[in-house]
């Protein structure tokens, strides 16, 4: 018994993996590697075809953090970092042989530069200006002018206050207790003091050709609102730009020296769009909720926000669509797939999926033993097809896409109709469209005028008609949601006698009426009734009642008026319908 079932699950495994898109090539839950998306990179760092995995990682529990290149599913080497690294990028420097491009390690206020995974370059932030109260109050001390404790309470207050913030020096200071502050004092006042921001983010912008091996520039953002286009060479800073906020992730397109967009999803929920020759941002996506991860899908902007949704907003902010998650996004990344020219989103979420989306249609769901929190796809080894991810508890996972594999878009998420993408065969452009343009760019105002004069004359036609209708009782409709009502009065004869026939009508869908009342207002010297006031049966939805009456004309004169129906509930003086009737003249009086 025991042996059929294992056989069953064998059976069915190996099933689900022949259905599978993807091949299981490693898994390691014991990797003991600790990253985000962000800090993995893909090169071939020895230019020997051989293309190796860069991982920043943050250390159990982010201690130790260390800089790991791995070959395979082991270890090539492995360095200790002297902060947290921020972000991991390769790019080539220089178009000199032989071509291997240098890796980049963003950690602190650093950026560590390695050729041939040794270290080459250090790039460090500028110091940024001190605030002039922190450097008074620091000078005090060196004075011997005020104690530790007044220090302390004042540099409090600057921190609270001061739009220039502290310095690290005084930060660590404000975090000891006051039995280590004179300590402190003695061994620091006498130092300078040093403001230094740290990079947030970091990613590669081509310098000036759009091949895959051209040279690049490194794109830094910092936690001083600023981003920093940095020389390959001779690492410089190139360009500077001034957020409104500290950015956290960015996608670039284009190159540097001929023009490139640049976004950047910043801490306080916005996503700003920058452009070459702009120091502030040319425009601003605003959302509903904190952006998780930001993907550039050709010229589609894909955010993930921490409300559990994708959405695809165009370079100049336009919303295209928005898919609903079954979980929390913790992380993202892009899937390109070059021999089908395919760009696709990876999402990893909380419930342990990983899903690929194009557009809003979703192509493959990846379910994973934990829960993932980096995405990496590209060539690996001498795999170009290679998806690695990294787990919540330090695991590591590969899967090679198979050859034979076509993502096909999932039915419950249809994208936009393929009508939609047809071209439209518009005609070209004739002389009489080019001088009717003209007409219109030169006489604007005046043509916006006389449009304005001529929908006022039809508004006002409309009116007049609208009231007339309702004089001559054309078609008196109930407006009252209460009692869905329709009447139709026909006169009918010579005179002096006449036929009056009211048709009323239930235009309701179920519901039948009972307890209405109809009610004649006329002039009594001009016209005679029999029954000036009746009851009306009940009303079933859907059937027309003729109501019969008759009216004598009084009148020798030959003179015609008005005679008003209403329609009522029994027990209300307010009507429910009313119908004013144009009495004709009548005949046989003007004959006597």
């Amino acid at each position: 018994m025991a042996a059929a079932s294992s056989s069953d699950s064998d059976s069915g495994r190996a099933e689900s993996e022949a259905s599978s898109k993807w091949l299981d090539a490693h898994y390691d839950p014991m990797a003991n590697i600790h990253t985000f998306s962000s800090c993995l990179a893909l090169a071939d760092l020895h230019g020997d075809g051989e293309y190796k995995l860069v991982v920043g990682d943050l250390g159990p529990s982010g201690q130790h953090p260390r800089l790991k290149v791995l070959k395979g599913p082991t270890v090539l080497t492995e360095s200790p970092l002297p902060a947290l690294p921020a972000a991991a990028a390769t790019f080539l420097m220089e178009q000199h042989e032989p071509r291997t491009p240098a890796l980049a390690l963003a950690s602190g206020p650093c950026v560590y530069v390695y050729k041939n995974l040794k270290p080459y370059f250090k790039f460090t932030l500028p110091q940024l200006p001190p605030n002039p109260l922190e450097q008074d109050l620091w000078n005090q001390v060196k004075e011997d002018r005020i104690d530790p404790l007044t220090l302390k309470e004042m540099l409090e207050g600057i921190r609270e206050k001061a739009e220039v913030p502290l310095s690290v020096q005084s930060l660590r200071f404000l975090q000891l207790e006051l039995s280590e502050m004179e300590a402190f004092v003695s061994q620091h006042k006498s130092k300078s003091i040093k403001r230094q921001t740290v990079i947030t983010t970091m990613t590669t912008l081509k310098k000036n050709l759009a091949d895959e091996d051209a040279v690049s520039c490194l794109v830094l953002g910092t936690e001083n609102k600023e981003l920093l286009v940095l020389d390959p060479e001779a690492f410089t800073i190139l360009a500077k730009m001034s957020l409104p906020s500290v950015p956290v992730f960015l996608e670039v397109s284009g190159q540097f020296d001929v023009e490139f967009r640049l976004a950047a999803a910043c801490r306080n929920g916005n996503i700003y769009i920058l452009r070459r020759d702009s120091k502030r941002p040319k425009y601003c996506i605003e959302l509903s909720a904190q952006p998780v991860g930001l993907v550039r899908v050709h010229k589609v902007l894909v955010v993930g926000s921490n409300q559990d949704t994708l959405h695809g907003f165009t370079h100049k902010g336009k919303k295209l669509w928005t898919v609903q998650m079954p979980a929390a996004i913790l992380t993202m990344n892009l899937l390109e797939q070059h021999s089908r020219s395919l760009q696709a989103v990876m999402a990893g979420l909380a419930n342990g999926e990983v899903h690929i989306y194009h557009d809003k249609a979703l192509l493959n769901v990846i379910r994973t033993p934990d829960v993932v929190t980096s995405l990496c796809f590209g060539r690996y080894g001498r795999e170009d097809n290679t998806l690695i991810m990294t787990t919540r508890g330090g695991g590591l996972i590969i899967k090679i896409l198979k050859r034979t594999a076509v993502f096909v878009e999932a039915r419950g998420e249809a994208g936009p109709p393929p009508a939609q993408a047809m071209k439209l065969n518009v005609p070209r452009k004739t002389r009489l469209y080019v001088d009717q343009t003209l007409r219109e760019r030169d006489a604007g105002t005046a043509m916006h005028r006389t449009f304005q004069t001529d929908l006022y004359l039809l508004r006002l036609r409309a009116a007049r008609a609208y009231v007339q209708a309702l004089e001559s009782s054309l078609n008196p409709v109930s407006v009252t949601a209460r009692e869905p009502l329709k009447l139709h009065a026909v006169v009918q004869g010579l005179g002096p006698t006449f036929k009056l026939t009211l048709h009323l009508q239930n235009t309701s869908t179920a519901r039948p009426i009972l307890g209405l009342l109809v009610c004649f207002l006329y002039n009594e010297v001009l016209y005679a009734l029999p029954r000036a006031f009746f009851k009306v049966p009940l009303l079933v939805p859907g059937l027309n009642y003729p109501l019969e009456t008759f009216v004598e004309s009084l009148s020798d004169k030959g003179i015609s008026d008005i005679i008003k129906v209403l329609v009522l509930r029994e027990g209300q003086s307010a009507p429910l319908l009313s119908a004013h009737i144009n009495m004709p003249v009548s005949e046989g009086l003007e004959a006597a």
